[in-house]
């Protein structure tokens, strides 16, 4: 029997409309939207669905934004297949946090509170600095770590062969990026973002981010979570809260997170959010696994025919 694993949809997946159809057409679905409105005491739903985008490109409601549709399409996805399985979850970054709820280390109420103020202490730390990332395809990790070492830059992201993010300040990033064109790189593009995400740039958000932990419930998770930090195993419930605390200026390594888990016997992946970023890394991991996602009603359908066979 193949072993799966569900996915977690990370920041930059926020799209306006996201959980709108599933919200409109499946009472649960609008029941979980209701309640993360009552636990946060403002329209976050409403935001999700219409927008506007510039309000939901914010960091603190893209986070939380993000966090709940993946949620609401992870209980979805129970509720019409109650026989699924899943042996591990990951998420990226900010799905670190929904992958951790649906294993049951954190509760759903916590997990969104604790994202919206991760959001809030990320956007504090991005106006008190001056920083941003860039996109380097086509250019392999020594390479790239070469050009973050002479740019004064951070490798921010190993998302899969030829796809990496660097992170920084602003004029280091534009300097990086003419250095990593003249080492090969395919292409080297400035990305819109707030700030330098998983950069010394962040610091500033982790104490706060350990005291918003510190005031929550981290239990030992159900199922394997996997790091973004170390790219293996989640452990002890205050090994968690630190990882996560540290995860905020580490770089996310996430194709070493997914070889971890092909080379357990995993097999089939489930993508849970908006957008489709991590079924795509996927496909320059390794070709040959089953993948699937929920982030509308379609995809919700596509996933629960294949899964009932």
């Amino acid at each position: 029997m193949s072993k799966t694993a569900l996915l977690f949809a990370g920041q930059g997946a926020q799209v306006v409309g996201m959980g709108r159809d599933l919200a409109e057409k499946y009472p649960a679905a609008r029941a979980w939207f209701d309640r993360a409105n009552a636990a946060l005491g403002y329209d976050l739903a409403a935001i999700c669905f219409t927008g506007p985008e510039a309000e939901l490109t914010k960091t603190e409601n893209a986070q939380p934004g993000i966090f709940l549709a993946s949620w609401v399409a992870f209980e979805l996805l129970k509720e019409q297949v109650p026989a699924l399985q899943f042996a591990a979850t990951a998420g990226l970054s900010l799905g670190e946090f929904t992958a951790l709820a649906a294993a049951g280390a954190i509760s759903f109420e916590d997990g969104l509170s604790v994202v919206r103020q991760r959001g809030q202490f990320m956007q504090e730390a991005c106006e008190a600095t001056r920083g941003g990332m860039a996109a380097i395809i086509g250019l392999d990790e020594a390479p790239t770590r070469e050009v973050c070492a002479a740019a004064g830059v951070v490798l921010a992201n190993l998302n899969c062969p030829g796809q990496l993010v660097i992170s920084g300040e602003t004029e280091k990033i534009a300097q990086a990026v003419e250095l990593a064109k003249a080492k090969g790189a395919r292409k080297a593009l400035p990305l819109t973002v707030a700030g330098a995400y998983h950069s010394p740039l962040m610091a500033s958000a982790q104490p706060k981010l350990a005291a918003a932990l510190a005031r929550v419930q981290i239990v030992s998770p159900a199922v394997p979570v996997l790091s973004n930090v170390t790219a293996g195993v989640h452990g002890t419930p205050v090994e968690i809260s630190a990882r996560l605390v540290e995860q905020v200026t580490s770089s996310v390594r996430w194709e070493q997170s997914i070889r971890l888990l092909l080379a357990q016997g995993f097999t089939r992946f489930i993508e849970l959010g908006p957008g489709t970023a991590l079924s795509s890394f996927m496909k320059r991991i390794d070709k040959t696994v089953q993948l699937l996602n929920v982030a509308d009603v379609a995809s919700l359908e596509a996933t629960v025919n294949v899964l009932k066979g």
